[in-house]
């Protein structure tokens, strides 16, 4: 019996970097990808403020600068679901930052991905390296958004496609 190749099969993604970002009530944790999409590193933490009037916030500018500096095919957003897959006050706020910085990056597109334990993983693989938790808190956010990249990497390789939900910049959430 022949093999039945799959829908996406044989189909490479566009070449060109991957954001990933760890969305936090105070910091956003950075990470980037080789143009290939192989591996996440770590780029920067950012000071999470608000937009000033009609403005764009600081942190999505950089974001923003960070997509055509690098030639980003996509960005990675964490979505903090509870560990039961409800989402909380957490995740609602971290859907209205993907939509800022979908806006801000169109035409790339932007996609939410599960970041349940990021955080966690990234404390125990900074403990792990020898770094104490004082110092945890000025790389933990971008140690996240690189657990979110690879996360995201890795299901992109499985699935051949895009992971995650996509985020319409426009704001309209009837799909």
């Amino acid at each position: 019996m022949p093999a039945v190749p799959l829908p996406d099969a044989g189909r490479a993604l566009p070449r060109g970097a991957r954001l990933g970002v760890d969305v936090g009530s105070v910091r956003v944790g950075l990470a980037a990808s080789d143009p290939d999409g192989l591996v996440a590193t770590p780029v920067e933490t950012l000071a999470r403020d608000a937009a000033a009037g009609q403005g764009v916030p600081r942190c999505v500018a950089r974001i923003t600068a960070e997509v055509e500096e690098r030639g980003a095919a996509v960005v990675y957003v964490g979505l903090p679901r509870h560990l039961s897959g409800a989402e909380g006050a957490a995740a609602q706020d971290a859907r209205a930052y993907a939509e800022s910085v979908a806006r801000a990056v169109a035409p790339v597109p932007v996609h939410l991905v599960d970041e349940r334990m990021t955080t966690v993983s990234a404390h125990q693989a900074l403990h792990a390296a020898g770094r104490s938790g004082r110092k945890h808190r000025a790389v933990v956010d971008q140690a996240a958004a690189v657990i979110i990249l690879q996360t995201a990497l890795d299901a992109e390789r499985g699935a051949g496609a895009r992971a995650g939900e996509p985020v319409d910049p426009t704001g309209d959430h009837r799909q």
